[in-house]
């Protein structure tokens, strides 16, 4: 059985912003999110311990316990481990420094290891509160502040949660694995790999409308060959394509802002949403088994599923390919 039938539709729920990403969310705005999401039809939730070091986990199993837990699918993350030590001091996350600087202060640690992997997935099911996950993604091996000692962390992966999530989904514990990263690198060591045999992959910023080239001609077909499924994380990378100011968890960059620009006068000209042009985009690659965008806001959910249903005329896709804002053999909503 694939990823693709694992899962309850092509629209999930990112719930990095419930552990207040870039801003201190109050409590009952980030649980309305997550029942405007349930009430829009999305039965899919991703999550991890990262998210705000734990907050997002929590508000989201605070939010799910008004459902029947047999009636969602619920992913979260290991590798990135959350201790009950608190740090209050400047964390030095690479590209991700300052995102969740308004969520919980406990320390966290990388541990990709067997004994890390259960401890935290221990943690994850207390935050969550349920007594299951369907889908454990190894989160974050490969950033970009890691320098080549990502390797290092891959290994430790390869020999630790590798083996502990197989076995776990050997044992019906979960349903299935794989990789959560924002990287093309370790997903094509992954599948060069004899040993490991995930289900799929999360794949954060890499495959959207915006920044699609590495991961169009380097991956997306070969995972296609293997019939392993990918979710696409991040579909407006940042937001600056759902109208927010970040790019790759920073604030965009002058030439970032300037090719979006191009894109929406494009999606101007044709009457289209880029929210809708961006989710439609992720979709139509056929190794694309969902996409999960992020919200905050309960009006954002709207926003996304009113984006699956518009309806794009195929000259706004021959337009982007003109451009040169989309690459030319990138498979296109038809």
């Amino acid at each position: 059985m694939s990823l693709k039938d694992k899962l309850p539709g092509t629209l999930g729920f990112g719930t990095a912003p419930l552990g207040n990403m870039f801003r201190n969310i109050p409590e009952d705005e980030a649980a309305a999110t997550v029942h405007a999401a349930w009430a829009a039809g999305v039965r899919y939730f991703d999550t991890a311990p990262f998210y705000g070091a734990g907050l997002s986990e929590i508000r989201l199993g605070d939010a799910l316990q008004a459902y029947n837990r047999d009636a969602y699918v619920l992913s979260t993350k290991v590798g990135r481990v959350i201790l009950d030590e608190l740090d209050n001091s400047s964390r030095d996350l690479g590209e991700k420094s300052g995102v969740f600087e308004h969520g919980l202060r406990n320390k966290i640690v990388n541990d990709y290891s067997a004994d890390a992997t259960l401890r935290s997935i221990e943690d994850s099911l207390k935050r969550l509160k349920t007594d299951r996950l369907d889908i454990v993604w190894i989160h974050d091996i490969a950033q970009d502040f890691y320098g080549d000692q990502w390797l290092h962390y891959f290994e430790q992966a390869r020999t630790g949660a590798f083996k502990a999530l197989t076995r776990l989904r050997d044992e019906g514990v979960i349903k299935a694995w794989g990789l959560g990263v924002n990287r093309v690198e370790p997903i094509e060591l992954t599948l060069a790999l004899d040993e490991a045999k995930p289900d799929g992959f999360l794949l954060a910023g890499r495959y959207t409308l915006l920044d699609h080239e590495r991961a169009l001609q380097r991956l997306m077909a070969e995972a296609n060959a293997h019939n392993t499924d990918i979710v696409v994380g991040g579909p407006y990378s940042s937001g600056i394509l759902a109208g927010g100011e970040h790019f790759e968890y920073q604030k965009a960059s002058p030439e970032i802002v300037a090719k979006v620009q191009r894109i929406k006068r494009i999606a101007q000209e044709h009457g289209v949403d880029v929210k809708a042009a961006a989710l439609q985009f992720a979709l139509a690659n056929p190794a694309v088994a969902a996409v999960i965008p992020g919200a905050s806001r309960p009006g954002r959910i709207a926003e996304d599923v009113a984006a699956l249903r518009a309806v794009i005329p195929a000259a706004f896709w021959t337009s982007l390919r003109e451009a040169g804002l989309i690459a030319g053999n990138a498979p296109v909503p038809v």
